[in-house]
């Protein structure tokens, strides 16, 4: 059962009442009795006196006026009186009959009789077995007018006593009765007053313990409940200000994970994950919360479990570079830092940064370079050759054969100049720094004087063109001499994986506000493999054969990036043996 301040106030208050209480009437009863008990024994020693004096004055003759006056003297003092002779002798007695007295035992060795004898005054209480009850005896010396000496003594039965005693009890036993109602409802009324203040500050601290911490208790008074308030408020003003304050720490810290670009996980000691934020799921391909859970579970990577063991092995800072696949190769750089209180560790942070572009695009640079150095090491070696054999005497001994030999050095300056051409100009594409003089144009009339370019190559293999499915096409908005570029480069690359006798044409469709310009071969095809990487720099599906043609690998890429760079797309459709259709959007005019 609980109970309440107000009735624990209250129980105390009757509590202290009745003790109190309890004290007052052991010791007014005490008191009382002691006082009742004294106050019967002086009266009566004073009536003893008087009855004395009485009897000294009433009686003549002992035995024979002692009766009478003890039954005189009986009736106004109301108690009893007895009348003993020197001797012992009862001679008179007020509830005795004078015929029975001589039945009476000697009285000479009484208590009070032999304490009168001895100081002149003599009291007890002792049981009357005259009588049959208890009695209270005061008995002192007495000497009559005849010169007869002898004891007056007087009686008094204890049930009085004891009467007044139970009246005594009784008037105190009300009083405390009445006491104690009267401090059940005094005790009632303060404990409620008491207490309110403390039901107060508890209905308001259940307030602030489910959080509303606007709350404040009002200070009514300046003793100990009062202080509890003050310190209660000032509390709640502290934790408003410190969750605020934590509030928004967690709120720009959610920020700043929001916004990095780098995955973040920190777990606890167990592996187990504490927080992630968007940048990790995402690299992780993750859709669901990982909190709660262990590493191994949300990534099953082994490099990434093995990680996390060694730094907790360890206890030291660790960065590795990890690769996983996920549908598709990743290179992520990590980051493991320990989290280390009081010399035990209680949980690790890892940054993951995926680095998947940078080693792509520094293993593009390092083909690029080595590309650009095998293609421009065979057109300057076979250069110098050629001019070394040239200086060497050959102009002289053989002007036929140093006439070719001029010639095979001007094809491959022609061809070193093209590839450094090409090399500038993509160089300013990927730059940005070509600026385009948009027009409107026709792309049939572009097609044809490529067509016009490229003839004669074409003629050579017996390979016919068909641009017919140009005629009627929407114009589109581009720069003339780009657009050539571009068409010149698809049809050099058609012409030059077509075999002999095929064929070449081009076609025109409009999507929504762009124009699809294609232009399909009848060549060779190309394999599923090479497809997704056929517009890099330097990538040849055969390599051999494309030297051979006199390619500098850089002409689709070239056109990739020209039309981007007008805002369209370009792709390739192919099947191996059946030729391929190479194709790019512009917009139209």
């Amino acid at each position: 059962m609980r109970f309440t301040i107000q009735w624990k106030l209250m129980a105390s208050y009757l509590l202290l009442v009745l003790f109190i209480g309890g004290v007052f009437f052991a010791y007014l009863n005490h008191t009382l009795n002691q006082h009742l008990t004294a106050e019967i024994r002086q009266n009566l020693a004073t009536e003893a006196r008087l009855t004395r004096m009485i009897a000294h004055r009433d009686i003549g003759r002992m035995k024979d006026d002692a009766p009478a006056v003890a039954a005189a003297i009986s009736r106004e003092t109301r108690a009893r009186v007895t009348i003993i002779l020197a001797g012992g002798e009862v001679v008179g007695d007020s509830e005795i009959a004078p015929g029975q007295l001589k039945e009476l035992e000697n009285h000479l060795n009484r208590p009070e009789v032999q304490q009168a004898l001895k100081s002149g005054s003599g009291e007890s209480i002792r049981y009357s077995a005259t009588i049959k009850t208890p009695m209270l005896y005061v008995a002192v010396p007495l000497q009559t007018a005849g010169g007869e000496e002898g004891f007056v003594r007087l009686s008094l039965p204890l049930t009085a006593l004891e009467k007044a005693e139970g009246s005594i009890r009784t008037l105190l036993g009300a009083s405390l009765a009445v006491s104690l109602l009267v401090a059940l409802v005094l005790s009632y009324i303060l404990s409620r007053v008491t207490s309110r203040s403390l039901r107060t500050i508890t209905a308001l601290a259940k307030q602030i313990g489910k959080g509303n911490f606007n709350r404040r208790i009002p200070v009514p008074t300046r003793d100990e409940v009062g202080e509890l308030a003050r310190v209660m408020n000032d509390m709640a003003a502290r934790i408003e200000q410190q969750l605020e304050r934590t509030s928004a720490e967690k709120n720009r810290l959610d920020t700043i994970l929001r916004g990095m670009g780098e995955g973040l996980m920190v777990t606890d000691a167990n592996g187990l994950i504490t927080l992630v934020n968007p940048a990790f799921l995402g690299l992780f391909s993750l859709n669901e919360s990982v909190e709660g859970r262990h590493i191994i579970e949300i990534a099953r990577h082994p490099v990434l479990n093995d990680a996390f063991k060694a730094i907790v092995a360890s206890g030291d800072e660790r960065v590795e570079k990890m690769t996983l696949t996920m549908g598709e190769e990743k290179h992520v750089l990590t980051h493991w830092v320990p989290l280390v209180d009081n010399g035990e560790l209680q949980g690790v942070v890892a940054v993951f940064h995926d680095i998947t572009d940078l080693t792509r695009l520094e293993n593009i640079r390092r083909d690029f370079v080595a590309n650009v150095s095998h293609e421009l090491r065979t057109p300057v070696t076979v250069i110098k050759g050629y001019a070394e054999a040239l200086i060497d005497g050959a102009m002289e001994t053989d002007p036929e054969r140093a006439r070719k030999f001029v010639g095979i050095i001007l094809s491959h300056s022609e061809r070193l100049a093209a590839l450094i051409g090409d090399l500038l100009t993509l160089s300013q594409l990927e730059a940005g720094s070509m600026n385009l003089e948009k027009t409107t144009v026709r792309p049939e009339q572009v097609a044809k004087r490529a067509m016009e370019l490229l003839q004669p190559k074409a003629a050579r293999k017996g390979i016919t063109i068909d641009c017919s499915g140009l005629s009627g096409a929407q114009s589109v908005l581009a720069d003339p001499g780009r657009l050539e570029q571009v068409l010149v480069n698809l049809l050099d690359n058609a012409i030059k994986y077509t075999p002999e006798g095929g064929a070449i044409s081009f076609s025109a469709a409009v999507k929504e506000n762009m124009v699809r310009i294609g232009v399909k071969d009848t060549g060779v095809g190309i394999p599923p493999k090479d497809l997704p990487r056929i517009f890099e720099r330097f990538y040849r599906v055969d390599t051999a054969r494309s030297r051979d043609e006199g390619g500098t690998g850089l002409g689709l890429s070239i056109v990739k990036h020209i039309v981007q760079l007008h805002g369209g797309a370009v792709g390739v459709e192919s099947e191996p043996g059946k030729g391929s259709e190479f194709w790019f959007t512009i917009k139209k005019a």
